[in-house]
């Protein structure tokens, strides 16, 4: 394995070991030093990778982001109607919901860690929810014009949102029930009302 090809494969294992951390710890109280100690990396590996605990922090919110937008690539490809990759979107959080690995949203969690604007996780957990949002919105526009798909868009990424809210306290079957007839409501509005 080439220096570099190491060096990578340290850095991502590095931000997989902080992930897991983060969703079960949380940010603030995860130091630094344990995350050394579970990844197993000498110090100075963490440092020339992560210099500040706020870049380490963005990384695995973008990987987070990127691997979440994958999958819902993938099980969006299967779907024909806006209907139905609307439905495979509640389907990826049914299961998520159901995983033994569910601790809530990790951008939901940060962004109540780190409410300024200004700073740089804020801004991952924008992107982050902003393309969820865009994505839906672009799933609608394919049947409905720009303003209609946008308005139903932000209906619909706040009804997920607050799904997944409602899973971390303990209600994630019927939330995603609920988001599901909401969801079919939303989009069986007839284009006169909107």
């Amino acid at each position: 394995m080439s220096l570099r090809a190491d060096a990578a494969e340290k850095r991502q294992h590095i931000v997989e070991t902080a992930y897991g951390l983060f969703k079960r710890v949380g940010f603030h109280a995860t130091g630094i030093d344990r995350i050394i100690a579970e990844a197993e990396v000498a110090k100075m590996t963490m440092y020339r990778h992560f210099p500040k605990k706020d870049a380490l922090i963005v990384e695995v919110l973008d990987w987070r982001a990127d691997r979440f937008a994958r999958q819902l690539d993938r099980l969006g490809d299967a779907a024909t109607t806006p209907q139905q990759k609307i439905a495979t979107i509640l389907d990826w959080y049914e299961h998520w919901f159901d995983s033994p690995d569910f601790h809530g949203c990790l951008f939901q969690h940060a962004l109540a860690e780190f409410g300024d604007p200004e700073h740089p996780v804020f801004k991952a957990v924008t992107r982050q929810k902003d393309g969820l949002r865009r994505r839906i919105q672009k799933i609608l526009e394919a049947t409905m014009p720009d303003a209609r798909a946008e308005s139903m868009a932000s209906a619909l990424f706040m009804l997920i949102e607050g799904a997944t809210l409602l899973a971390q306290m303990g209600q994630g079957k019927a939330a995603i029930e609920n988001a599901r007839e909401a969801a079919k409501r939303i989009l069986a509005v007839p284009k006169a009302i909107q």
